[in-house]
């Protein structure tokens, strides 16, 4: 606890963004969801995901809008670029991940923000989300009474039903297996990247097309 003599600063915080979309599936995006999954699926590590890794460029047309719309946001809200970019997605597939699988500590390289929407979970999903420090902090290890924002390493945020969570792409995450789970769980991810003019002026001016 801290009392009115000492203060805790929350210096270079990184942003995890979530947002619930209004709406369920509609039926059109139900089909094309079944379509993109009847079309192929490739094992990855612990999971599969769709062989075509372009899925938002011919499906899911309302639901990328959204998923859009909330890019703008975190922008504008988190970025806070003082020229006027245009970011955009890049990649989308759709991964499903059966009772008992997982996904491996990764990052998207390529990307700047990335994005994971729920199709359909369960109430005990989540995703893990890793300290990019945690080899520094390794160095000296300490047992924790209680593990809070900051000491812990890694982070749990659930994943539920029609929400989308935005995040950097730098930042480390992963699915651990649920065992309890009796469906699978079926998301959407992708990157994004962006054009516009980058750097500060007259220094490292770089237009990207």
């Amino acid at each position: 606890m801290t009392d009115q003599t000492t203060k805790i600063y929350g210096l270079f915080p990184t942003p995890v963004y979530i947002a619930k979309r209004d709406s369920d599936l509609i039926p059109k995006e139900e089909k094309e969801i079944e379509k993109i999954i009847q079309e192929g699926m490739q094992k990855n590590t612990g999971n599969s995901s769709s062989i075509n890794s372009y899925i938002f460029n011919e499906n899911l047309k309302e639901l990328k809008q959204f998923c859009e719309q909330q890019i703008r946001i975190y922008v504008k809200d988190i970025i806070n670029p003082k020229k006027g970019l245009d970011f955009y997605i890049t990649q989308s597939w759709l991964n499903v991940t059966k009772p008992g699988e997982s996904h491996h500590e990764h990052c998207h390289s390529n990307s700047i923000i990335s994005g994971v929407f729920y199709i359909s979970t369960e109430q005990s999903d989540k995703i893990a989300f890793g300290d990019p420090n945690t080899k520094v902090k390794d160095l000296i290890e300490i047992g924790f009474r209680d593990y809070n924002t900051w000491n812990s390493t890694n982070w749990f945020v659930p994943a539920i039903t029609n929400e989308l969570v935005l995040f950097p792409s730098w930042l480390s995450h992963k699915v651990e297996p649920n065992e309890n789970a009796t469906t699978d769980r079926i998301s959407i991810s992708f990157n994004t990247f962006v054009k516009g003019p980058l750097g500060q002026d007259g220094f490292n001016d770089l237009i990207l097309k």
